[in-house]
């Protein structure tokens, strides 16, 4: 929680950015590839009367169902990963000198063997149910979410830099602005 809050911190401080949730939401408008197999998977319940995906009634089978969530696994990840590997490699023909790719799902998709750094973004417990509750996400989808990833103090413990999301905006800023002194001295 807050990931996209770091992000904008760090965009504004130079960096380059891509957000794989972004990534994930092209490849399923109408007309992708990806979209018309996730049809052939899930069936036309998942799709509205004007072809647009609905996300929600997705969410819901494969956040309750392990099979179904690897299957939608299986048809996104590996279109998202090939399009911020694409990313990486125009940035590093530009010299660029700091990229940034959000990852929700960086752990659990095996992908840290690409970055020189991680930063982990993360809240307690109580905060991110009340976050995702505001989202209008009932306490149930809350739970199986959260169960289908890599708990959070393992994320902590893997990442080289943490940026705890509690408190307000202006200490979300401060850490980030902190790491990022932290990498340039490197």
């Amino acid at each position: 929680m807050g990931k996209s809050t770091a992000a904008t911190f760090l965009q504004a401080a130079g960096a380059k950015v891509v957000d794989t949730d972004r990534l994930a939401h092209d490849l399923v408008q109408p007309g992708q590839p990806a979209l018309v197999e996730i049809q052939a998977a899930f069936g036309n319940k998942i799709i509205s009367p004007d072809g647009a995906l609905c996300r929600g009634d997705l969410a819901n089978v494969v956040f309750s169902d392990t099979v179904a969530r690897k299957k939608l696994e299986a048809i996104l990840h590996p279109r998202i990963r090939e399009r911020w590997l694409s990313q990486i490699e125009i940035w590093r023909k530009e010299n660029c000198p700091l990229a940034v790719v959000v990852i929700p799902l960086l752990f659990e998709t095996q992908a840290e063997s690409h970055f020189d750094k991680i930063i982990c973004v993360a809240c307690a417990e109580n905060s991110r149910r009340e976050r995702l509750q505001a989202r209008g996400w009932a306490p149930d989808q809350i739970t199986n979410r959260i169960a289908a990833q890599m708990p959070v103090t393992e994320k902590i413990a893997r990442a080289d830099f943490l940026v705890w999301s509690e408190g307000d905006v202006q200490n979300h800023s401060r850490q980030v602005d902190a790491i990022l002194r932290r990498i340039s001295q490197n």
